[in-house]
């Protein structure tokens, strides 16, 4: 090596406990139930407060947790900035156990644990919030724990319990120290919410209660004992006391009950019922938390598994060991690059938080190991470091080559507490599949005493000159191929097995005599079909962008191999199978647009759904939600009706968006429980259709065969799960004209409707009025549903309503339903279709109703008029008004070709005195003339038009109505023509 630095196993000091136990480190998984009761030897050292503070790196989410705890009961006055009841709901192996021990010695012994770091940190984060310090006692609370994980329904243990039996009786024995008086005083009132708050309050101190593993003891544990009356109480005491705490000053409740989704436990549907009920509790008067996050397991690790932290110097000249080789430019191009790695970025930053584990090696356990369903992240991490640096620093006390670094090669397999850490971690879960792999790891990597295995052998043979620096170069390589082919049979985000540049970076060493060619030459000895590892299967790489990668193959039957697979499928992964397949089972119906809103957890479901395009102009749409961001019911359903009201114009303040065409869409939600169904679904197909496409299944006919036949069945199964989940459909709604919008629902029940068929969906609002149904709507519909002050609107605005009004009713075709009502209420007599003008316009088919005319107005029909004298029409010889030959205020118009003499009463243009009260009086004539040559005609017809002049241009005239044919030259034509398209009269012009 370049330089000597101090190794890391002499630089940190591994806690006794571990060493004790050979690595295997035994107080891991933490109990609530023994830091509280435990004694003499059986006391766990994290019984003491101290202790614990000192193993306990103060994550953010933990120290969130602690500080609104202390604030509740500890803050005085300031209580109520913190939340009353919070809900510890990660999966197993999370840290939730830690969390409670932590609440407990917060609440038991603070001043204790106060002194440590973690306790620093409370009272730092109090203070941000409180504005003043917390008291150093938190006022003395009284902390009761119900650890249900140790107790047994109706049978209650006397040292614990004395006479209680019900989990109500259990918490009073607690609360009350065992104060016997005040036990019988409030034994019986077990649902009284009045009761339960009166007894917290008689202590007269803070009280912080304690919940741990709720379900162990509500779920299948009510259900062993067979005694109804004892569920409903326990059931009846926790409903009260979840709805009671809020109410109670300085009192504080942690309760841990894993999320449904992450509950992997078989449960009796009475217990299913209970954790609804429950779930709704919770989430209905406590938030959910979590202690850990992935960016927390280095410091988490170094914390639980070391004394002390290293000294700044011995970080940075590690760092610095490794620059060379990430200089070195076959190494950097070949390897460093091709990986894809993230780690190598800001190394002494990396190194400083990682070690002395490799950045790469914690990467995989972040992104890949936590990822695995079964893979408990904290407590099997913690393990299986403990075994490797245990191993590890044995092998170097005793001179053999350690690491600088532990990368994910340096996992020892030749020590049985690493290999078993390993296996048992939830990486892989089926027992068979658990055994192949141990022999595996003793066949091809390397056995228990470090005498053999393929790896170790061509390892132990090699004789070249960088050995003394690298000499297990080849077990590193094969130790992460078992490594990434343990974690199922598809890496999370990474593919089949390990890539030739991920094992070459697994052996490297920082050390430039050991070149890229001998990691490679390593590398292809060890996958050499007659030399190397015999069980390891090759995917053929191609080009740069795809090497070769390297998995260990056991011989799986098809249900081990799908086991194995399904717990490396990512929620992500699960929800885009969904995404997809339900785009692809939906159904238009009667609808002309589907608009599928694709999820972006990114952003808030509102953000999402009202940028998503939805709010289109004269389209009837069915909107589907993606079920990874939307649902309702089950206490979840806020944020999607939330969503749905802005998108339908129905926010307020600024979510009070301007939408003009929600009428007309129709959104299909999925129901949150279904959705959950469908989920577990999901991942099956997925599972089922990534084995059938591995390999091992493709080069077995059975194999083969039966993963086909699974296949289809689970897309079977999927599509009828996500028909089923899709259960609400939302619409907007207005039965009355004058009332007010709101949204309403439809829920179908019945496990053949579906919101993804619009047919069915529009069959359903039919029955609530919402649609016309095929072959409802015709005029009579029309005229019903057509108010007063529509009459005298545009086409385009009464086609614009059926959208846009959720008065109106949305139509089956559409416009075409709508061109057609209106036709046959124009050929029925119901309707005229006029001009801008007022005249008529001829409908004769129903393709002529111009829906898009701004022109055209629907106005209810005139009465008939008679041709001669303009009057309404009448039975009889018409009687044409006298003539006045020669009276003033008369003219006298002579038609050139007959002997008919249109009549019009000067006096009517005459100014009039408004304040006289005259009526007004309709004037109606017709002329048919030709005035070509015939002077007197046309000035005849120049005075009349000349009254009409001065009547419009001194306003007396209120209402036209007519209709004029011209003939007349091109160039007077066009200056008509242009008069009368500034008035937005239609003109007709046609050559002769």
């Amino acid at each position: 090596m370049a330089a000597k630095v101090t190794p890391w196993w002499k630089v940190l000091k591994i806690r006794s406990e571990i060493v004790t136990a050979a690595g295997q480190i035994d107080d891991v998984q933490m109990s609530l139930f023994q830091a509280v009761h435990a004694s003499g030897v059986s006391r766990p050292l994290y019984a003491d407060a101290g202790y614990y503070g000192e193993i306990t790196h103060p994550t953010e989410r933990l120290i969130d947790l602690l500080s609104e705890i202390a604030i509740r009961i500890g803050g005085g006055e300031g209580y109520l900035k913190a939340r009353a009841v919070t809900r510890l709901d990660q999966g197993m192996g999370g840290g939730k156990s830690h969390a409670c021990i932590g609440a407990y010695h917060l609440g038991a012994n603070p001043r204790a644990l106060m002194e440590t770091e973690l306790g620093r940190g409370i009272s730092s984060r109090a203070k941000q919030r409180l504005g003043h310090d917390l008291d150093a006692d938190l006022g003395r609370p009284h902390v009761v724990v119900l650890p249900c994980d140790n107790m047994t329904p109706g049978a209650g243990v006397k040292e614990l319990d004395g006479p209680a039996t019900s989990l109500y009786e259990r918490f009073l024995w607690r609360l009350f120290s065992r104060d016997y008086s005040l036990y019988e005083r409030y034994a019986p009132y077990w649902s009284d919410k009045n009761k339960i708050a009166e007894a917290i309050k008689a202590i007269n101190r803070p009280v912080l209660i304690i919940i741990d593993e709720i379900m162990d003891y509500v779920g299948n544990g009510l259900e062993g004992v067979s005694r109804p009356d004892l569920a409903a109480q326990d059931m009846a005491f926790l409903r009260a006391l979840l709805d009671v705490i809020n109410d109670v000053p300085r009192v504080a409740l942690l309760v841990v009950m894993i999320a449904s989704e992450r509950d992997k436990t078989a449960l009796a549907k009475e217990a299913r019922d209970r954790r609804d009920d429950l779930n709704s509790l919770l989430e209905r008067n406590g938030l959910p938390a979590t202690v850990t996050e992935v960016g927390d397991f280095a410091d988490i690790l170094r914390r639980r598994l070391f004394e002390a932290e290293p000294a700044a110097e011995v970080l940075s000249a590690t760092a610095s060991e490794y620059r060379p080789i990430f200089k070195e430019k076959a190494w950097a191009k070949n390897v460093w690059d091709a990986t894809g790695n993230s780690w190598q970025q800001d190394w002494e930053k990396q190194v400083a938080e990682c070690y002395p584990f490799h950045p790469m090696l914690m990467s995989i356990a972040k992104e890949e190991w936590s990822k695995v369903t079964g893979f408990q992240r904290v407590r099997s991490t913690i393990r299986i470091f403990a075994a490797t640096v245990f191993a590890q620093q044995q092998r170097g006390r005793v001179g053999e080559w350690v690491p600088s670094l532990l990368g994910p090669g340096d996992l020892p397999l030749s020590d049985s507490a690493v290999r078993e850490a390993l296996l048992g971690s939830g990486l892989v879960e089926d027992e068979r599949t658990i055994a192949n792999y141990r022999s595996l790891a003793e066949i091809e990597v390397v056995n228990h005493d470090g005498t053999s295995g393929t790896a170790r052998k061509q390892d132990m043979d090699r004789e070249q000159q960088w050995k003394t620096s690298n000499p297990r170069a080849a077990e590193r390589a094969a130790t992460f191929i078992f490594l990434a082919s343990i974690v199922g049979t598809l890496r999370p985000g990474r593919g089949r097995g390990a890539s030739a540049p991920e094992v070459k970076a697994a052996m490297s060493v920082p050390d430039v005599t050991y070149s890229l060619t001998d990691a490679d030459t390593v590398l292809e000895e060890l996958v050499d079909p007659t030399r190397g590892m015999s069980a390891v299967e090759v995917i053929p790489g191609q080009g740069n962008n795809k090497p070769a990668r390297y998995y260990l193959s056991t011989r799986l039957t098809h249900r081990m191999l799908v086991n194995s697979i399904r717990r490396t499928i990512t929620d992500v992964e699960r929800d885009e199978v969904i995404a997809e397949f339900v785009q692809r089972l939906v159904a238009s119906g009667p609808f002309r647009d589907v608009v599928f809103v694709k999820a972006d957890l990114l952003r808030n479901a509102t953000d999402v759904l009202t940028t998503a395009g939805i709010d289109r102009a004269y389209t009837c749409r069915l909107v589907v939600l993606d079920p990874s961001q939307y649902s309702l019911r089950n206490g979840m359903e806020e944020p999607t009706l939330t969503a749905i009201n802005v998108s339908m114009g129905l926010g307020r303040g600024a979510r009070d968006l301007p939408v003009q065409w929600a009428s007309s869409a129709v959104y299909a939600v999925a129901n949150t429980q279904r959705r959950s169904l469908a989920r577990g679904v999901a991942v099956e197909y997925l599972a089922r259709q990534r084995a059938l496409a591995a390999p091992e299944v493709q080069s077995d006919d059975d194999l083969k065969a039966t993963g086909t036949k699974e296949l289809a069945a689970a897309k079977q199964q999927l599509e009828k799960a996500l028909k089923r989940a899709f259960q609400h459909v939302i619409y907007l709604a207005q039965p009355s004209p004058d009332g007010e919008r709101y949204i309403d629902e439809v829920t179908f029940d019945e496990d053949n409707y579906t919101a993804l068929d619009g047919t069915l969906v529009w069959k359903s609002l039919a029955e609530r009025d919402k649609v016309f149904d095929k072959g409802q709507f015709g005029s009579k519909a029309l005229i019903f549903n057509l108010r007063d002050q529509d009459y005298g609107k545009t086409l385009a605005d009464i086609r614009s309503a059926f959208y846009s009004a959720p008065r109106l009713p949305l139509l089956y075709g559409g416009d075409r339903d709508l061109q057609q009502a209106i036709y046959d209420a124009v050929v029925e007599g119901k309707l005229d279709v006029v001009y801008g003008t007022g005249s008529t316009a001829a409908v004769t088919a129903p393709g002529q109703v111009n829906l898009t005319s701004t022109g055209l107005r629907l106005a209810r029909p005139r009465p008939d008029l008679c041709e001669v004298c303009g009057l309404s029409a009448h039975d009889g010889e018409c009687v044409s008004p006298a003539v006045d030959s020669g009276g003033a205020g008369a003219s006298t118009v002579k038609d050139g070709s007959s002997d008919r003499i249109a009549r019009v009463d000067d006096s009517a243009f005459t100014p009039r005195d408004e304040s006289s009260g005259a009526d007004e009086k309709q004037v109606t004539f017709s002329f048919t003339s030709s005035i070509l040559g015939d002077t007197h005609s046309a000035d005849s017809y120049a005075s009349l038009f000349k009254l009409l002049y001065l009547a419009l241009d001194e306003q007396q005239i209120s209402y036209l109505q007519g209709t004029l044919k011209l003939v007349l030259p091109a160039d007077a034509a066009a200056r008509i023509q242009e008069r009368l398209t500034e008035l937005g009269i239609v003109v007709g012009i046609k050559s002769l």
